[in-house]
């Protein structure tokens, strides 16, 4: 390895119409099932990071703050490259996202999809995408749905090698937006891997189990199908039955807002009123009002006239994560 490597990546966070939702395996974050979603084109993680030999400690700094190294779960990430390569270089990462962090909008998979591509470049490892997939995966499970473009499944592997994701569709298959509406920005109080280990707790989340594959194929036909109103009202399904896990677990988790809910009761007038939109919502109070790409400004403007929404991010499908050379340091 040269003396100083370093690499920049850009990686989307991504939206899951098909969710998941607790872990087969917490070390290897292996889900219980499958999950389906799409790649955000504003929703954006860019990570520099390099190794270099002068260099004294590991340096990590997010959004221009220097964050502790104690259990920093970068630092754990780059631990698994450096044991690949074979390497105790010092490293320095430096990390900017464009969007509001840990509000439900998963910044944790566009942070380590960056970071996994960044790394992996910086140590002059040439990564397959699957590799890349199963690699991001470790570090937050839905980053491994950030690496491939466009709309992206997560395939329900019981293996390390057989749970990674790959792209269903390129970006410009179907004219389908995300308006983001940000009713907070404060963090949320609890994490979503903390989240995570409760699922097992809700009286129903065997019977979410038990039909989560043919969901799956569902949703997969009514992507093939571009049949937006049944996909629609399976994504807000999905959404209200994954939160309905949250709500019934123990101890429960409650992470929608006033906003929140606001947000979804206006959408259901909206469709009253013509306009096809539907919601889902993530680990978090901030909601993805899905629609067609024609209607993204007017559901943007209906969402803005809500008091608790702060501001819109208007998304469409695409590409997934990949290297630049425009380095933040």
């Amino acid at each position: 390895m040269k003396n100083k490597l370093k690499a920049t990546a850009v990686a989307p966070s991504n939206i899951a119409f098909i969710k998941y939702w607790g872990k087969k395996d917490e070390v290897l974050r292996l889900p219980e099932n499958g999950s389906i979603s799409m790649n955000l084109s504003n929703l954006l993680t860019t990570t520099t990071v390099e190794f270099n030999t002068s260099f004294k400690e590991d340096v990590v700094t997010f959004n221009g703050e220097k964050e502790s190294i104690k259990n920093n779960r970068a630092l754990k990430h780059i631990e698994r490259i450096r044991k690949i390569v074979g390497i105790t270089t010092k490293v320095k990462i430096v990390t900017e996202n464009n969007f509001p962090t840990s509000t439900g909008l998963s910044s944790s998979a566009s942070g380590f999809a960056a970071l996994t591509f960044a790394a992996t470049a910086a140590a002059s490892l040439t990564f397959s995408e699957k590799e890349l997939s199963i690699l991001a995966r470790q570090g937050s499970g839905s980053a491994c749905r950030s690496i491939p473009d466009g709309f992206v499944e997560w395939l329900d592997g019981d293996t390390s090698e057989t749970s990674y994701a790959k792209s269903l569709y390129k970006p410009d298959y179907w004219d389908i937006a995300d308006v983001v509406a940000v009713v907070s920005t404060e963090k949320k109080d609890i994490a979503t891997t903390a989240g995570q280990k409760l699922a097992g707790s809700s009286p129903f989340f065997d019977v979410r189990k038990k039909h989560m594959k043919g969901k799956i194929a569902t949703m997969k036909q009514l992507l093939k199908q571009k049949n937006f109103p049944a996909f629609g009202e399976l994504v807000e399904a999905e959404a209200l039955e994954l939160h309905a896990i949250m709500l019934t677990s123990i101890p429960s988790l409650i992470y929608w807002l006033p906003g929140t809910l606001r947000v979804m009761k206006a959408v259901k007038q909206w469709r009253q009123e013509g306009v096809l939109v539907y919601f889902t919502i993530n680990t978090g109070q901030d909601v993805h009002l899905i629609c067609q790409k024609k209607d993204a400004k007017k559901v943007s403007e209906l969402a803005l006239q809500i008091s608790d929404v702060k501001k819109t991010i208007i998304n469409t499908p695409t590409k997934g994560a990949f290297l630049t050379e425009k380095h933040l340091f």
